[in-house]
Formats: C-alpha cells, structure tokens, sequence
C-alpha cells in the first residue's frame, strides 16, 4: 500500500496533536485490558499510514506468541492523513512510532520534537521514479527536459536528487500528482514516483514499466523507521529491547515462511488481497534483509548513512533552525544491546 512520506511534521503541528483527546483508531487494537491484568508492557505502535505489507513482521511475530513470550502486548493503530503520528508518539499516546521515510524523523527532531530512531525496519528506500520503456529514464540525466510527476511531500526528494547530479531544477518540469499512474500511461507526464512495493497500483504499467530507484540514484533514505521518545529509551529501555527481540524474530518467520506470512497479514487485515500480499512478499523482503542484516542483524542502520541525509536535508535549506546531530535523531543502544538475538539473514 502507499505510504505518504510525511516529510512537514513541525512543532507546532505536534503541540496541536499533544492537546487533542484521542486520535483515529482502527485495525489491531490487542488486548489491552488482559495486558494490564497480566502485568504485561504495552506495546502501542502509531503508523504513519495504514496497515499494509510494511506490518508482516509484527503482525507474525503477533500471532506466533513472540511479543507475549517477552512479557509484551502489541497494539497496532493505523495513521493516515489526518492522523499525526509523531504527535501521538511525543504526547505518549503511542510508545512506539514508524513513520514511512527517515527524513520525517530528521524533520521533527529539528522542530524541537524529542523523538529518535532505534532500529529501522528497510535497510533501501522504495521510492522509485517510473517511466515507460518507451521512453526510459535510467539516470537522473535522463529527466533533462522531462515531466516529472511527483507527490507534493516527495518535490524534496527530487530536488535532492537533481542537486546531488548538478542538474538545474529549472531543467526539469515538476508536475504536482497524486499518487495514480494513469498519467504516465496517457502521456502527460513522462515519470510518476511511488514505491515499488504498490504492487497493485504498479499493475497499470504492465509490462511496459522502467525503474529508477531514488536508493540507485544516489539518495539513499530510509524506509519504515521505528521510533520513540528519548525520556521512553531512557525510562523503558529493556522492553524496547523485547521489542526488537520479538519484531525481529518475527520478521525471520516472514522470510522462512512467506506464504503463511501473507495469510496472517490478510487475516489480521481482511481489506487486503491475499495474492496480491503472495506476489509482494519477496520484494518487501528483498528491502527489509540484505548484506547489512547478513553482517548485523535485522534492523541495523548506520550513523554514516544519517549523516549524509543530515547533511542533504541541511543543503538544502529543509531545517528551520539548526541542523541536528546524528545523535539527535538515532541511537544505537537497542540495536547493542539485541545484537545476538537480531537475526543475520541477507
């Protein structure tokens, strides 16, 4: 399903959100009055987007018993456009946030909003610019003269890649779109961008469909960032631990056992296609393990990798105030501290 990329979160946005008295609930609200009884810790995790594919991994590690096995209970609340997600984290209504795109995240920590990233749950962004084989574009250079249709939160991402390939923005004609391909096909536009994970939406292009990922061409984001608030890892430190521990077994069940996995997400979300979710497993995989996760484990990220996005964002004028530190929008702790028990599989 796609995902907005929620890239204008500010602080004021989030201080609205704090003083709001409930936000849109909806898919796996689970058991939360039998968690209390138990003495178990809740684990409520606010999306930024509705439930889809991204949840394979918690939504295994759910149904498997994995989170209850280490004293957690999961609650899974969908985002969606008029849901602020980063504003339930910060407000503690949520404990636990994912948001699609990393530089969300950067956003909101350079707003003066407390929150961090502890794992990240893609190691490649999707985000890719599609054209028609036609009428390829392969490189950034290709888009010289082109229109480019793009989402109105993704005209950044499309700066920062023309910056980063010394291409004038006047070169190029940005077109404001949703996120509907017909555009493309009808020839009004010679890209459209989306994540290549949209299976179903990506059926109209056929078999004339040509990629360029955002990732290959040089701005190299991440997806599906898990996060929470500096005083919850100072606080919670050993259930977020758990929570790692359980997601990432869970996600290593997803990889052993695709199918199935696709069966449970459908279960838990009936609103999805069942063949759809079989045909986007391996794809959702590809993202989620790779040579990182072989070397260290489901979740792993870098702090050179959010240096440089910093360090973009930052050239281009994205922070208000002043730029935050690595250390300001990501630790490592969790990741150290689970470091044997995150499966090594890429």
């Amino acid at each position: 399903m796609k995902k907005s990329l929620d890239i204008s979160t500010n602080r004021r946005q989030v201080l609205k959100g704090m003083g709001v008295a409930g936000v849109a609930i909806g898919g796996t609200m689970i058991g939360i009055t039998q968690a209390a009884a138990a003495g178990e810790f809740e684990i409520n995790m606010q999306l930024g987007w509705l439930a889809s594919n991204g949840q394979l991994g918690e939504v295994a590690a759910d149904s498997l018993g994995y989170y209850a096995a280490e004293g957690l209970t999961l609650n899974i609340t969908p985002g969606g456009p008029n849901v602020d997600g980063v504003a339930s984290v910060a407000s503690g209504r949520a404990n636990v946030g994912q948001l699609s795109s990393s530089p969300s995240l950067m956003l909101a920590r350079a707003a003066g909003i407390p929150i961090k990233c502890f794992a990240t749950g893609y190691q490649q962004h999707p985000f890719t610019y599609f054209s028609l084989k036609s009428n390829p574009i392969n490189t950034p250079e290709d888009m010289i003269g082109k229109k480019i249709g793009t989402q109105g939160t993704a005209k950044i991402l499309l700066r920062a890649l023309l910056a980063k390939h010394q291409i004038s923005e006047s070169d190029v004609e940005i077109i404001v779109m949703g996120g509907d391909m017909a555009p493309l096909m009808t020839g009004q536009v010679d890209a459209v961008t989306g994540w290549q994970s949209n299976i179903n939406a990506l059926k109209i292009l056929g078999d004339q469909r040509n990629d360029m990922r955002l990732w290959d061409a040089g701005v190299q984001l991440y997806a599906n960032p898990y996060y929470t608030t500096d005083d919850n890892l100072k606080n919670n430190a050993s259930q977020f631990e758990a929570f790692v521990r359980a997601t990432a077994k869970g996600w290593a069940w997803v990889y052993a056992n695709p199918d199935k996995a696709a069966g449970l997400l459908v279960e838990r979300y009936p609103n999805l296609n069942i063949e759809a979710e079989k045909e986007a497993v391996p794809l959702i995989l590809s993202y989620v393990f790779n040579n990182q996760t072989r070397q260290s484990g489901w979740g792993t990220m870098s702090k050179e990798n959010w240096a440089t996005q910093l360090k973009t964002y930052s050239d281009l004028g994205q922070f208000k105030k002043s730029t935050p530190t690595v250390d300001d929008v990501m630790t490592l702790s969790i990741l150290d501290a689970t470091a044997n028990d995150r499966p090594k599989i890429g």
